[in-house]
């Protein structure tokens, strides 16, 4: 579904990408676990068109999204949830929400998209019509899964979906990623909660100063002496 192939990103310049490449294959969880400053976000941003890439390329479904613009790219069928949820806080949970589809024209497929984000999410229905600024933390990480999910997407960026949660939503956030993917969305995770993210996942891949070092099935990567030591606490 996806393919990096070889991608380099600057910063002006900063070298922040140097040659990555990774696949995301049709159904599966795939970690990208690594550091702070490792790059992780950087990938994310990159494959969302936010960042371009200076060499290299990324097919999404064989196609090149290397000058697609971002509305187009969520139009095929990508969408991110950003570090630190990004949520409009002024506004209602409900708006939020419609944000999610502001691309959509099918007011049939929007509603019922919401009541299964309503659904999957009990708390935002209950709050729907609050302000999305007075959320808990991890009321508002289910708020951006939700707006990211209203434009229905095939493949779901997450960028660091446990930040600053307490470790019951953190295993509610999780328990929901891989009840996400079990209803058909393809997921890339940047996590830096790496046991966590690597006892999710099909496949993992490690990156360290924009490099990818290691990669592997998600079990292989749990049992690595050296993600152990530098990733899983030993």
């Amino acid at each position: 579904m996806l393919d990096i192939q070889d991608i380099h990103v600057y910063y002006g310049a900063i070298h922040a990408l140097k040659g990555v490449s990774l696949k995301v294959e049709a159904g599966q969880i795939v970690a990208l676990i690594g550091a702070n400053g490792a790059g992780k976000s950087t990938t994310l941003r990159t494959i969302s068109g936010l960042l371009r890439p200076k060499i290299g390329d990324i097919l999404f479904e064989g196609e090149s999204l290397a000058k697609v613009d971002v509305q187009q790219i969520v139009r095929r069928g990508i969408s991110q949830v950003p570090e630190g949820r990004r949520i409009f806080a002024p506004l209602t949970v409900l708006e939020n929400l419609e944000l999610g589809a502001f691309l959509r024209k099918d007011k049939a497929g929007i509603a019922a998209d919401m009541e299964q984000v309503f659904a999957r999410f009990p708390r935002l229905a209950e709050r729907k019509s609050q302000a999305a600024g007075t959320l808990s933390g991890g009321e508002q990480q289910m708020l951006a899964m939700g707006r990211a999910l209203m434009s229905r997407p095939r493949l779901l960026l997450l960028d660091e979906p446990s930040m600053g949660l307490s470790p019951l939503f953190v295993k509610e956030i999780f328990d929901i990623i891989q009840h996400i993917n079990e209803q058909g969305t393809t997921i890339l995770l940047v996590e830096q909660n790496a046991h966590m993210a690597i006892s999710i996942a099909d496949y993992a891949y490690v990156l360290e100063t924009g490099r990818i070092t290691l990669k592997g099935p998600g079990a292989e990567l749990a049992a690595s002496e050296e993600v152990r030591a530098a990733y899983l606490g030993g």
